[in-house]
């Protein structure tokens, strides 16, 4: 028998580094006994919560005692940011993106998640819970009954109360007794000293390099410390202040504003009173400017570059040219954090910063202000994206509009919450569509437009845009019964108001759901109308391309390959002009599957694996899916001489196919235009395999996850950091313009 399915060799890892955290920019001071006691609690619980109060280091200890622990977890130890999240309804697809697991069907991201992760053992680290508190509890509690494999450890300032649960209360760092006298008159040795003042000196070289705790400052910064409950971002903050001030200093106005400050609502614990004491005290210090700035800072959700700063912060106080310089001071003290990534630098408030922000914004009166900036910045990141979708730039487009995910939401929550603003909910729901559908959220673009179209049903350009994009989405989920209404809608209302631009995107993806049906002849006639609009109208862009495709799909199911080829050729043009990667995968697909039908296999082969490594990179399941059931049909032939079909790989390749098309949508299973090859390859493999070998070999597949699918696919390859670090498993990153394999 050809082909080796038992062994998994290290070229083909499911994933090197499973769920790798964030890694500590800082140093980790203190806390050995919570860690032993959370490890402890890790080891015999499968649902821990740390809680206490903000700033006290929750987050820290819990990814400190998560990678600790990740050698008990062999598939992987993840993170989920729950605090930028704030509809509960999207919680679960928030995991689902943690987790870099892409479903484009309807169903609920719940089920989604159990069938994924069903036999892994896994911990999912929930960070930031208090706000989604009950949400957060029926999760863990759902995925805890599914799945015997799960462990779940959630931060949270108020414990969840699901079943289950066991509880670690974080405490202030120790800060040592205090003194009711001078201390001696000695040089401070080497011997342990407080946590907090060892956090507080650890923090304060980083300011001042040659800083030590000795004789002469030791008073003080043991009083500090205490003066702060030794909470861990009260003396963080305390120490930033060495640039410009002593630690006696320091000491002396904290004192002053602990006066001050903490005679606010009696009712409020004193560390709580504390920690706001030293947030108000590092505001105070802060200039007019950089306090305005901060305020108007608390709009972000998550990450930010200084362009959006920029542009949503500038104005009534604060130049745009000033907007730099002021970031920089907030960056110095310590009040904003800055980030790297890819596609740039970025910034970020703390949550307990940007809550004393937003308190302060509502203050001003310039809250609805800000937030509209907010919006419209981000409906033209939206906009932008939309444009640069189709053009080289395609793949940081979808990196930068990634990035920009948690600003979205909150652009479209505010949005759909504020009276008068629905239907910029569905220009921005209906933008992204290159988003849910291009980078693998379907579900989550779904969400935000069913709650669109809800809102408002004026007949305006705007809903017929959300309408076909509704339309579009719910046909790749292999809902119909959702897009063929839509869709007709659409139409109709495109037909009444004139809208040529809907119509011809209407009967476009009218026609994506006749060829999903089984009926090419109608979809060649719906493709045909709609290019002729697109011609009429000037439209070219990846839709576009991906109708002329599909076109030419509709006429190869018909048994005319020669049309079909003119219009797959016609499309590879357009994309090697515009530098399009997206849209090019499903060429290389339909070109693959032309060749194969010629009888060309290893040529079909290697346009097939490229379309596979392609469409990973974007996260379209049904681009992957295609492609490798496409291969498993070419391991059924010899692709020359000396060179086997290799039939129980194909088998393989179809239990990875299998499980991923379960996740596309059920009319893809029932449809013989596109479900035909993998039931041509079931046949030939039954027909050569035993049948002992035709069902290990499928159950083999099936245990392979997408990145391992993939890396399978394309053949095996070297180790590969996931989805964030690149285009995808065992391959190099993707040329800047596509340059596709001629046919031959």
């Amino acid at each position: 028998m050809a082909g080796d399915w038992t062994a998994q060799p290290a070229a083909w890892p499911r994933e090197p580094e499973p769920g790798r955290l964030p890694a500590e920019v800082t140093g980790f001071v203190g806390r050995q006994r919570e860690l032993a006691e959370l490890a402890g609690l890790l080891a015999r619980a499968r649902l821990v919560t740390v809680t206490g109060p903000g700033g006290v280091g929750k987050s820290r200890l819990a990814l400190r005692a998560a990678a600790r622990a990740a050698g008990a977890f062999p598939d992987g130890t993840w993170l989920v940011d729950v605090a930028p999240v704030q509809d509960p309804l999207l919680l679960g697809h928030a995991v689902l993106e943690a987790l870099r697991l892409t479903d484009g069907t309807a169903r609920p991201p719940l089920d989604v998640l159990g069938e994924h992760l069903a036999g892994r053992r896994l911990l999912l680290v929930l960070d930031g819970c208090e706000h989604l508190v009950e949400a957060c509890a029926e999760l863990s509690d759902a995925l805890l009954r599914a799945l015997p494999g799960l462990r779940v450890l959630a931060t949270s300032r108020a414990a969840l109360r699901a079943s289950g649960e066991h509880l670690l209360t974080l405490a202030p760092l120790p800060v040592g007794p205090l003194p009711v006298g001078p201390l001696p008159a000695q040089r401070v040795g080497p011997g342990p000293l407080p946590d907090a003042v060892r956090l507080f000196a650890d923090r304060a070289r980083a300011v001042v390099p040659s800083f030590e705790v000795t004789e002469a400052n030791a008073e003080a910064v043991g009083l500090l410390c205490r003066r702060l409950d030794g909470i861990p971002l009260a003396v963080e903050l305390a120490a930033g202040r060495l640039r410009a001030l002593s630690v006696e200093q320091i000491t002396a106005r904290l004192d002053d504003r602990f006066r001050l400050l903490t005679g606010g609502s009696r009712t409020a614990l004193p560390r709580h009173q504390t920690l706001r004491t030293t947030i108000g005290w590092s505001h105070e210090l802060c200039t007019v400017q950089e306090r305005l700035l901060w305020a108007r800072l608390s709009v972000f959700a998550g990450g930010f570059d200084l362009e959006a700063a920029e542009y949503v912060c500038a104005g009534e106080g604060i130049e745009a040219e000033e907007v730099l310089d002021l970031l920089d001071e907030l960056v110095a003290k310590s009040v904003v954090l800055r980030e790297e990534s890819d596609v740039g630098i970025g910034f970020r408030l703390l949550d307990t910063l940007r809550e004393y922000g937003a308190h302060w914004l509502r203050a001003t009166g310039e809250e609805q202000r800000l937030l509209r900036r907010h919006r419209d910045w981000y409906l033209g990141v939206a906009t932008w994206g939309e444009v640069e979708w189709f053009g080289p730039r395609q793949p940081e487009t979808a990196r930068r509009t990634r990035l920009a995910h948690t600003n979205l939401r909150a652009a479209l929550e505010f949005c759909l919450a504020e009276p008068g603003e629905e239907q910029i909910a569905l220009l921005l729901a209906g933008t992204l569509w290159f988003y849910w559908v291009g980078c693998g959220h379907l579900g989550e673009g779904r969400h935000w437009l069913d709650r669109a179209l809800a809102l408002d049903r004026e007949p305006t350009e705007a809903r017929a845009k959300a309408l076909w994009v509704t339309g579009y989405m719910a046909t790749l989920q292999g809902d119909l019964g959702t897009a063929r209404p839509a869709l007709e809608e659409c139409r109709r209302q495109a037909l009444d108001t004139g809208d040529d631009r809907a119509l011809a995107y209407a009967v476009h993806r009218q026609g994506c759901a006749a060829l999903i049906g089984d009926d090419p002849q109608r979809a060649a006639e719906l493709f045909e109308e709609a290019l002729w609009h697109y011609r009429t109208i000037g439209e070219l862009n990846s839709n576009v391309v991906m109708a002329m495709i599909e076109l030419g799909l509709a006429y190869l199911f018909q048994g005319e390959p020669d049309s079909g080829e003119l219009w797959f050729g016609q499309a590879r043009e357009v994309c090697e002009e515009h530098g399009e990667q997206w849209a090019y995968a499903y060429v290389l697909y339909a070109t693959a599957y032309s060749h194969y039908l010629n009888g060309a296999v290893r040529p079909a082969r290697a346009l097939a694996r490229e379309c596979v490594r392609l469409n990973h990179h974007f996260h379209d399941l049904l681009g992957i899916v295609l492609g490798i059931d496409l291969l498993a049909l070419l391991e059924t032939e010899p692709a020359g001489p000396g060179e086997p079909a290799d039939l129980c790989e194909a088998r393989v390749l179809q239990g990875a196919a299998h499980r991923i098309w379960r996740a596309v949508g059920n009319p893809f299973l029932g449809s013989r235009s596109f479900f035909g090859t993998h039931e041509e390859c079931a046949e030939r493999a039954r027909a050569g395999l035993s049948e002992q070998e035709y069902e290990e070999c499928y159950r083999a597949g099936g245990r392979l996850d997408l990145d391992a699918a993939v890396c399978r696919a394309l053949g095996g390859g070297g180790p590969w950091d996931g989805p964030e670090a690149g285009p995808g498993p065992c391959s190099a990153p993707p040329a800047p313009a596509p340059a596709p394999a001629r046919n031959s």
